[in-house]
């Protein structure tokens, strides 16, 4: 490959090329990787054709809850590469600045990092694309990753309150991919995926509808005071959002005056006056 002002440079093709592509971009990662990206969009990936829905619920301690009841967590470092990561981030916190020891600290946890966003986008390629082939429409939270992600400190004169408890939730949703794993879904699956309104997924019973929020005993239990129905707390509140993505359907399919009935797209509460009844 001939690269402007470098001349022709030898690489690896980890994938083969699309025919008819000529542009493409060399970058260099924070590990000190380079890579070429080649302009190319993809086609659709095609789904079952069985008109399946399935609900995804995403959360920290469980990457995504699928309604299917299947759990799914994104592969971070082992322990042994954690344990490293954090004797790094000490001796580095010990190096003398500007020094050629604090620079090799740097490269190394650089290298550990990269390693670790390298894994997290394989498992959001793999899991989208999975889910794009095996079912056709998919629901999922619309929730503002970037807000949600917002630092708690404040200012000086307004400090922030658990700011480090919400630098660590922080950075277990990046670490879950919640942002690549939806955007992904819509590259793959366009016009089948739908964002829905998370209000009170977790805390409706998928079973008999009553919400409560007393249900959810724990991060990962959930109970339902009303009917008895007990399982994941995650898997419930995806059944939830599935069930919703089948209201939207339904509603579409029915026509406006439907839909016209509740909040959009949903139908509302039909109230039925008592009918006489006739005794012989």
């Amino acid at each position: 490959m001939l690269v402007p002002k470098c001349g022709w440079v030898r690489f690896r093709l980890s994938r083969p090329v699309p025919e008819g592509v000529k542009s493409y971009r060399v970058t260099r990662d924070r590990s000190g990787r380079w890579h070429v990206a080649f302009a190319h969009l993809p086609d659709p990936v095609p789904g079952s054709g069985d008109g399946s829905v399935v609900g995804v619920d995403r959360g920290v301690a469980v990457s995504a809850a699928l309604s299917t009841g299947e759990l799914l967590k994104v592969p971070g470092l082992t322990p042994g590469e954690t344990r490293r990561l954090e004797l790094l981030a000490r001796k580095l916190g010990r190096a003398r600045r500007g020094s050629r020891r604090r620079a090799r600290l740097k490269a190394a946890l650089a290298r550990l990092r990269a390693r670790q966003s390298d894994r997290r986008k394989n498992w959001v390629e793999q899991t989208t694309t999975t889910l794009a082939r095996e079912f056709d429409v998919i629901g999922v939270e619309d929730l503002n990753t970037r807000g949600m992600t917002r630092s708690a400190k404040g200012t000086l004169e307004h400090p922030g309150r658990n700011v480090a408890a919400k630098a660590g939730l922080n950075r277990g949703i990046l670490a879950s991919g919640w942002g690549a794993l939806v955007e992904r879904l819509e590259h793959k699956a366009p016009g089948r995926v739908h964002r829905i309104d998370p209000a009170y997924t977790s805390q409706r019973c998928s079973a008999c509808g009553i919400r409560d929020r007393e249900a959810r005993e724990s991060q990962a239990r959930f109970r339902c005071r009303s009917c008895g129905h007990a399982g994941n707390a995650d898997v419930n509140a995806a059944r939830n959002i599935a069930h919703e993505t089948r209201l939207i359907f339904v509603c579409a399919a029915a026509g406006p005056a439907v839909a016209a009935r509740g909040r959009p797209g949903l139908p509302g509460r039909t109230n039925r006056e008592p009918q006489p009844v006739l005794l012989s």
